[in-house]
C-alpha cells in the first residue's frame, strides 16, 4: 500500500485502510514487542490506577506535558545511521515512532541518515571506481535484504533498485573519466539517504502509520553550491514552511538528511552530521514544539565515554553550550545545527534510540547554570603554530598581515591567543598540510614560525563568570600530574575555556578533571574560597 500526501488529505491505493486507526491510542498490549521492552512502569501503581500511556509520555519528555485538551505535540525526529543499521533496527525505529504517536506526539518530519555505514561504503566505492573497479554489491545486498525481510511490494523495490542502478552508472562514469569532483561525490553519497527514507516510509505504512518519503529538496532544503560543505540559503525557511503547509500534518514526512539542492538543482551535502541541521531547520521553520535527535547514547554526556568510563548524562544545556561541545569534538550534534533551533527558540532533545526510556538532554535557552562545569570535551591531532614578529610592526599591521595570509590559503583556526607581536593558534587535522606549509613560507619574511604537531585541545564547557574558581582547580590538577599547558584561550566564548596540551597528556588530563568536577574523587583538594581568601594547600587524594 502506498500513500500520497496533499494539503489536508491522504489518499491510499487501497480503500480498505482506516486512516484514523493509525492515530488511536492503543492499549499497551498492541504496542510492538520490540518497543515495549524499553518501556518503564511505575511499580507502585495498581493495574486499575496506572496510566501506561501517560507514564510513557512523561518518561519520554519530562519537561513537556501534553495539553489536557488533547492537542498533539508537533515534533521533528532525526535518526542516525547506527539507529537504522539493518532490518531489525528499521523495524525497531518504526515501532518507536508509532509509540511516540500513541503517546501524544505528532512527528511532522522524520529525518533519516543512510543505513548503517552506507555513506562510508559509497565513499569507498568512489575510490575503487577511480582505480578502475565498480562494485556496489554490498550496498545492494543490505537494501535488498531489508526489502525481503519486510516483503515490500514491487513499487518500493523498483524505486530502490532504480536509485542503485543510477548510483552504479555514476560509478561507471567516474571509472571512465578517472575523475571524482566534489559535485559528483555529493551525488554519489546521496543515494544512501534516498534509499533509507523509502525503506523507512514503507515500513511505517506497513505497521499502520501513514508516511511518505521525501527528498529534502522537495521540502525546502535549499543550499548554495559549495559542494561537500553546503550552507542553507536564506530562503530555506519560507521554502520549508510552504512545503509542509501542503503536507497533511497526520502524515509522517520521512525526509532525507544531510543533502539538499543548490539553485541549479544539483545535489549538495551539508557536511558530516548535516542530518542534525536538516532536522533543526525543519523544526524551526515549521515552529514545532520540539526537535528530537535520536542517537546511540543517553543524551549529551559529561565527557567522551570511550575515554571516561564514568561519564554521566547532562540533563540540560544551553544552545551556546551545545554548539561549543559540537565544535570542540563532542560527536553528538553538528556544529551549526543549533543555529536554526536557537533562532526559532525550539528546544532540542537528544535521545537514545537503544534506550528510549532515558530522559536524554534538553537543549534550550537557559538562565545562569547552577553548576561550575557542564562537560569536558577534546579535539585530538591538532597542530600548534607560534608566530613571533621579527619587525617593528604595530599590532594592527601584524595581525592583519597574519590573518590575510590565512585567508588567502583558506585555513581556519580553532583556538587563538595573541599579543601585539605574537600569535599562537591551532589548526585541526582536516587542514591541508600543503596550505599550512605555504602559509609558513609567506610568514617567514616578517615572523618566526614554529609548528608543533601531536597536540590536543581540552575544552571545559563551564560558567566563565566563575572562571577563577574553575581555573584554580584545573591548574592544581595539572600541576599535581605534571601536565604542561602550552596555550590557553578564554573570553571569546562565554561558555568555554580551552587548553592546548601534548596529545600524550590528554587522557590523563581529562580523566583527572572529570573526577574532580563530576565524581567527587579529585586528586587534589578542590579549590574553595576561605574566609581570609587564602587558598588551601595542595593535597593529594589518598
Amino acid at each position: 500500500m502506498r500513500f500520497y500526501a496533499f494539503a489536508g488529505c491522504l489518499l491510499a491505493s487501497a480503500t480498505s485502510f482506516d486512516v484514523s486507526s493509525a492515530f488511536v491510542v492503543q492499549t499497551p498490549k498492541t504496542w510492538a514487542p520490540a518497543f515495549r521492552r524499553h518501556m518503564t512502569a511505575d511499580s507502585e501503581n495498581t493495574a486499575e490506577d496506572s496510566d501506561p500511556v501517560g507514564d510513557f509520555k512523561n518518561g519520554m519528555n519530562p519537561n513537556r506535558i501534553p495539553s489536557e485538551n488533547g492537542k498533539k505535540i508537533d515534533v521533528a525526529m532525526k535518526f542516525g545511521g547506527s539507529s537504522l543499521a539493518n532490518a531489525d533496527r528499521i523495524d525497531y525505529v518504526a515501532n518507536l515512532i508509532k509509540g511516540q504517536i500513541e503517546a501524544g506526539y505528532r512527528p511532522r518530519a522524520v529525518v533519516c541518515s543512510a543505513m548503517g555505514k552506507t555513506t562510508n561504503s559509497l565513499l569507498a566505492a568512489g575510490d575503487f571506481a577511480l582505480e578502475g573497479r565498480v562494485c556496489v554489491d554490498a550496498i545492494r545486498t543490505l537494501h535488498s535484504n531489508t526489502c525481503d525481510v519486510f516483503g515490500y511490494p514491487n513499487s518500493t523495490r523498483n524505486e530502490i533498485e532504480a536509485l542503485l542502478d543510477e548510483c552504479e552508472s555514476l560509478l561507471n562514469g567516474i571509472k571512465l573519466i578517472q575523475e571524482l569532483s566534489p559535485k559528483s561525490l555529493d551525488q554519489l553519497v546521496s543515494y544512501g539517504e534516498q534509499c533509507s527514507v523509502r525503506i523507512m516510509a514503507a515500513r511505517l505504512n506497513q505497521i499502520g502509520v501513514p508516511a511518505q518519503a521525501f527528498d529534502s529538496w522537495d521540502v525546502g532544503i535549499l543550499t548554495n553550491s559549495n559542494f561537500g560543505d553546503a550552507k542553507l540559503l536564506p530562503t530555506h525557511e519560507s521554502a520549508i514552511k510552504n512545503a509542509f503547509s501542503r503536507i497533511d500534518p497526520d502524515v509522517v514526512a520521512v525526509v532525507t538528511g544531510f543533502i539538499g539542492h543548490d539553485p541549479n538543482g544539483k545535489i549538495t551535502t551539508l557536511g558530516r552530521g548535516g542530518s542534525d541541521l536538516t532536522a533543526t531547520a525543519i523544526g524551526a521553520a515549521c515552529g514545532l514544539d520540539e526537535i528530537q535527535v535520536w542517537k546511540d547514547v543517553d543524551g549529551i554526556l559529561s565527557s567522551d565515554p570511550r575515554m571516561v568510563p564514568n561519564a554521566v548524562p547532562v540533563k540540560t544545556v544551553s544552545y551556546e553550550e551545545a554548539s561549543e561541545l559540537a565544535y570542540f569534538g563532542a560527536q553528538v550534534l553538528h556544529p551549526i545545527a543549533m543555529q536554526p533551533a536557537m533562532k526559532g527558540n525550539v528546544p532540542v532533545r537528544v535521545k537514545n534510540s537503544y534506550n528510549p526510556s532515558a530522559e536524554g538532554t534538553v537543549i534550550s535557552h537557559m538562565d545562569k547554570p547552577d553548576r561550575l562545569v557542564t562537560a569536558i570535551t577534546c579535539k585530538r591531532g591538532v597542530k600548534l603554530m607560534d608566530i613571533q614578529s621579527t619587525q617593528m610592526m604595530g599590532a594592527y599591521g601584524f595581525l592583519a598581515t597574519v590573518f590575510g595570509d590565512f585567508e588567502k590559503h583558506r585555513l581556519s583556526v580553532d583556538v587563538l591567543a595573541s599579543s601585539e607581536v605574537s600569535v599562537s593558534l591551532t589548526l585541526d587535522k582536516k587542514q591541508d598540510m600543503n596550505q599550512i606549509n605555504a602559509v609558513c613560507k609567506e610568514l617567514a619574511p616578517y615572523a618566526d614560525v614554529t609548528l608543533k604537531e601531536e597536540r590536543a585541545i581540552l575544552t571545559l564547557i563551564a560558567d566563565v563568570e566563575r572562571s577563577s574558581d574553575v581555573l584554580a582547580t584545573v591548574f592544581r590538577v595539572f600541576s599535581s600530574q605534571d601536565i604542561r599547558v602550552e596555550m590557553m584561550s578564554q573570553g571569546a566564548s562565554k561558555v568555554n575555556i580551552s587548553f592546548v596540551l601534548k596529545d600524550k597528556c590528554l587522557e590523563d588530563a581529562v580523566l583527572n578533571l572529570h573526577k574532580c568536577f563530576f565524581e567527587d574523587q579529585c586528586v587534589v583538594e578542590p579549590f574553595k574560597k576561605s574566609e581570609d581568601n587564602a587558598s588551601p594547600p595542595l593535597i593529594r587524594a589518598p
